[in-house]
């Protein structure tokens, strides 16, 4: 089983929009087996490909005993009923916001053979599918709260011990303990 090391808040990577997959090979099948592994963990619920560093268009997804994944997912239809609850990020550890999204989600895509897939649900199936597909649109979760919520998140995440502010000069300065990355760095 491979767990992947996951990307947080800060890595340039989670900020950048996805490009589609447009090979259907064995190094698509091993992100998908990846993603499928790494979403498995206990408290997990959904896992873009560039929460694991890399910059395709794919995610798994683990719900109330749904698991599955999508490529190349594109929103189809979301409710115009809303669910406000709180919403947390694998990317963005231990800090949880009220987040507004759609009640109804319908997502599509392909699978492994390039066939369409639907995948589609309501309350947390629903803000997984919204949740990921922004990982792979380039936004963090955290761009969709209120002002004033964004404000304390932000405050949140900088004072958190995994949050590496960017440096001026190149890569994030490590502050604590070094975080795992995407590009083989370890604790």
């Amino acid at each position: 089983m491979t767990m992947r090391p996951i990307v947080r808040f800060g890595d340039p990577v989670l900020v950048t929009p996805t490009t589609p997959v447009t090979r259907f090979d064995q190094h698509t099948e091993a992100l998908v087996r990846d993603l499928l592994e790494t979403v498995e963990a206990p408290g997990r619920a959904g896992l873009a490909a560039t929460q694991i560093g890399v910059g395709l268009r794919v995610f798994s997804y683990n719900v109330e005993g749904r698991i599955g994944y999508v490529i190349n997912p594109e929103i189809a239809e979301l409710s115009e009923e809303v669910q406000d609850g709180e919403e947390g990020c694998l990317s963005v550890p231990r800090l949880w916001y009220p987040t507004r999204r759609a009640e109804r989600a319908v997502v599509t895509g392909v699978d492994l053979r390039n066939e369409p897939v639907t995948v589609e649900g309501s309350g947390l199936m629903a803000r997984c599918l919204q949740h990921e597909t922004d990982h792979l649109d380039g936004m963090v979760y955290v761009e969709r709260l209120d002002p004033e919520t964004r404000k304390r998140a932000m405050r949140d995440i900088r004072r958190s011990d995994w949050f590496m502010p960017a440096s001026p000069d190149g890569p994030p300065a490590p502050v604590g303990p070094r975080l795992p990355s995407a590009f083989g760095g370890v604790g």
